[in-house]
């Protein structure tokens, strides 16, 4: 049977948010956030979509592929087990705010999901689903008695940590010698595992308890991070490998300066791209197979190519595209001989050489889709060198590739601001003899330089202008450089001022779901049903998708409850219009400050209008130093979930849609225009055709 996101009731964010209400729970089902917050200003906008429950037969079916649905386990075992999970979550109010909760919580969570949404695919995965809430029952115990055993637990533990994105909480294996010594810093190797569209929470946890990974270098912790199961370490599964990494070394003793980033498949792609954004977090790089960019791994032709703002974001991960950052740090790239996934370190060799460097690239004679055992211990021979020497935080050379502000760094250089997103922006910098720095720049417009501890009296050579820094008494380490026509110092508060893209406010629409954010649902209901029918099917879309995909719960607020907390905290994503979601009526108002406009009558872009009967705007735009989101969630969809490498941004800064295109499983609608904002976040003042395949407009 398939999963659609027509949903019943009782898997409807209504039919659990009712649930609750019936059973007098203070805790949110899949959840253990405080009832008083999340749930209660839910229920003033939902009544919203009960009363649409009448065009339910017009609803759109999209397929739910990730993770895919189970079997049906017998109702006896179901019930049991649900009894359990909400005994346990009742248990676990009393002691969520306390530290170290989260290694009790991830367990019943993944039963929680896995009755939530049938991920039982055998018989025997009852058993899994008991084992696990017996361990959550007798870390509970101990939890209470003050003895969490656990902490000090060798072998294979699993561990977890709420994360700041959306507040759920997210598991992490760990395998610790035998001999492991707690009072002593120790190298960490981060594993990234490859693709289970079945591996989800409960199936993850259980392998974490019972099978050792592939690799246990002696003296050294492995953390397995999730990762949000199945998402290619993007996203907010990108978030989850630093975060879970983060609760690694709040637990334990770990060198900073010994990390080793390695995966394989999926993983080696993750390892690809999270090395070529992180070189200079970690000590060594060892992708195994996977891939490492989009066009050429699906075999696309340019005539297939999609439209040319979706190009343009495949540099969100594509990592041709960040290849010097890769020259900051050693990589051993590993492939079988007889595995497909060899192009992927075969186009990062083009890749290396095109730059004038040779990539280590071994490959395991004789063998397809795994590695051969000599292989893998002449990478690891390989990382241990590395981890021997340890990592050099002051290098005397550093490169630096992006193509956005999301990934503005490497060592003592940063990029703060550019002259276009999503082209092609390099830093190299040298320190010379004397202390003396050399820097060239391609599409940079701001530049902080800390390769001293003290700049003062520094010279900087940069694109063959000299900017000395003033010799003055007070030590500072920053040099903070801007391009008015040429090269000069920039006061730091410069940074703040004024409406640009700048670190942490950059884009796509997809970027706010990286970090903290909130969903601000409408206290309203549209005039115009069609428009409001839209809302309704594509809100609870993203709720679904949220949890299903992404393993975890939304933040939820009705418009008139935010408070100025929320606002300082999150990012905002807020649906509706502007006659139902106060936060949209700066959408209508001329001295607002957004450049799209939307009324009752049209939504107007530039010099572009469409008629608000049919059309709505998606979009992202600042808010103070947070952004506010409209009417969207992730943009990729259902039918990018068939394989990692599409599960990229598919909308730009902004896009207007025509809702007469029913939503599918891989567009809201039809993108009548989209385009990315300027460097000042204002319109490009173009008329581009969305269905254009030029990748350079």
């Amino acid at each position: 049977m398939k999963q659609v996101v027509r949903r019943s009731a009782e898997n409807s964010l209504v039919g659990r948010i009712k649930a609750l209400r019936s059973s007098g729970s203070s805790a949110t089902p899949g959840s253990f956030r405080n009832c008083e917050d999340l749930v209660r200003p839910t229920f003033y906008v939902l009544a919203a979509l009960l009363l649409c429950t009448s065009a339910r037969s017009a609803e759109p079916i999209i397929e739910r592929r990730l993770p895919p649905p189970g079997i049906e386990i017998p109702l006896a075992d179901r019930e049991r087990l649900a009894g359990e999970v909400s005994s346990l979550k009742e248990e676990l109010l009393s002691v969520r705010d306390r530290a170290h909760s989260a290694d009790v919580e991830v367990f019943v969570k993944a039963v929680d999901f896995a009755l939530l949404h049938n991920e039982f695919y055998a018989a025997k995965d009852v058993e899994k689903a008991d084992r696990l809430l017996k361990t959550a029952r007798e870390r509970l115990a101990e939890f209470k008695a003050g003895n969490p055993f656990w902490l000090r637990q060798k072998g294979l533990v699993v561990r977890g940590y709420r994360s700041t994105i959306d507040g759920s909480v997210q598991s992490y294996g760990l395998e610790i010698p035998s001999d492991f010594d707690f009072t002593k810093r120790v190298p960490l190797y981060i594993w990234l595992h490859g693709r289970g569209d079945t591996a989800t929470d409960l199936h993850f946890i259980d392998q974490r308890q019972t099978k050792a990974g592939q690799i246990q270098p002696p003296g050294a912790i492995v953390v397995h991070p999730f990762g949000r199961q199945c998402v290619g370490y993007k996203s907010a599964g990108e978030t989850d490998v630093w975060e879970a990494v983060a609760s690694v070394f709040m637990n334990y003793l770990i060198d900073d300066e010994r990390i080793v980033l390695m995966g394989f498949s999926m993983g080696g792609a993750g390892a690809w791209h999270l090395g070529a954004h992180y070189a200079h977090s970690v000590v060594a790089i060892s992708p195994g197979a996977g891939f490492a960019e989009t066009a050429r791994y699906q075999n696309l032709t340019p005539d297939k190519y999609p439209p040319w703002y979706e190009q343009r974001l495949w540099a969100q991960y594509d990592v041709p595209d960040y290849t010097r950052n890769l020259f900051n740090t050693p990589v051993v790239a590993y492939s079988g001989e007889l595995d497909k996934q060899i192009q992927a370190a075969r186009i990062m060799e083009e890749a290396y050489r095109e730059h004038g460097h040779e990539l280590t690239h071994i490959i395991g004679p004789g063998v397809e889709h795994k590695y051969h055992p000599d292989s893998l211990k002449e990478v690891l021979a390989k990382l241990d060198e590395a981890v021997k020497r340890g990592l050099n935080r002051t290098p005397t050379k550093v490169s630096l590739q992006t193509r956005t502000l999301r990934y503005p760094k490497m060592f003592w250089v940063e990029a703060r601001g550019l002259q276009e997103h999503w082209r092609d922006a390099r830093v190299d910098a040298a320190i010379l003899d004397g202390g003396r720095v050399k820097v060239t720049t391609e599409n940079i417009t701001e530049l902080r330089l800390t390769p001293h501890k003290n700049m003062a009296g520094i010279v900087i050579e940069i694109d063959g202008e000299i900017v000395e820094i003033p010799n003055t008494a007070l030590p500072n380490p920053v040099a903070d450089l801007k391009r008015d026509g040429k090269w000069r110092l920039a006061n730091p508060r410069e940074y703040r001022d004024g409406l640009k893209k700048r670190i942490g406010l950059h884009g796509p629409i997809d970027d706010a779901f990286m970090e903290p954010f909130l969903v601000v649902l409408p206290s309203g209901k549209s005039s115009n049903e069609e428009v409001q029918r839209w809302i309704d099917f594509e809100q609870q879309h993203f709720i679904d998708r949220w949890r299903a995909l992404m393993r975890g719960e939304l933040r939820f607020k009705q418009d008139v409850d935010v408070n100025d907390d929320d606002l300082l905290r999150y990012h905002i994503v807020t649906w509706g219009t502007p006659e139902t979601n106060r936060f949209l009526s700066i959408l209508a108002s001329p001295d607002g400050g957004c450049p799209i406009r939307w009324t009752n009558e049209t939504v107007q872009v530039g010099e572009q209008s469409f008629a608000a009967t049919h059309h709505v705007p998606v979009l992202i735009y600042p808010r103070g130093r947070k952004y506010l989101v409209v009417n969207s969630g992730l943009t990729f969809r259902e039918g990018h979930d068939r394989t990692n490498s599409l599960q990229n941004p598919k909308l730009p800064d902004w896009a207007v849609i025509d809702i007469r295109q029913p939503p599918n499983d891989l567009t809201p609608g039809k993108v009548v225009a989209a385009d990315f904002f300027d460097e000042g976040w204002q319109l490009k003042g173009r008329v581009i055709s969305p269905e254009s395949r030029s990748g350079t407009p």
